[in-house]
């Protein structure tokens, strides 16, 4: 994909939030693909992005995620996404490894995920992006 349709991408997504996102201030993380680790750069009730680093660009599919905080007792799994929400840019890089990000959108949460994002979001960040 070129720039100009992962900025449009970023854009249509961005036009969709019903949500203000917000940085988070304490270390918050996902786990996609069961082994991967991505560090939260924002989150709102409905979506968040993440930054990642990888060797592959090729995109594989991500269906959920998990939310944990590094420094405190919060751990939120299968957190469902909508597959047709998911943007995903890289830096430009002139080596193997590549930065990364995703912007996703949450799909279907039940009543405790959506309790556990809200209280990651009044506790654990700082005003909007």
């Amino acid at each position: 994909m070129d720039g100009r349709g992962a900025l449009s991408n970023v854009i249509e997504l961005a036009k969709r939030r019903k949500h203000r996102r917000f940085q988070v201030k304490t270390s918050a993380f996902v786990v996609y693909h069961s082994n991967k680790l991505g560090r939260i750069v924002d989150i709102s009730m409905d979506g968040l992005s993440f930054s990642h680093v990888e060797r592959d660009r090729t995109p594989r599919k991500l269906h959920d995620l998990d939310i944990f905080l590094i420094d405190r007792d919060f751990y939120l799994e299968n957190v469902p996404l909508q597959a047709d929400s998911i943007v995903k840019s890289y830096q430009p890089s002139f080596s193997s490894i590549y930065l990364g990000k995703y912007t996703v959108q949450f799909g279907d949460l039940t009543k405790r995920q959506r309790s556990k994002i809200e209280y990651l979001i009044r506790n654990h960040t700082t005003e909007g992006v």
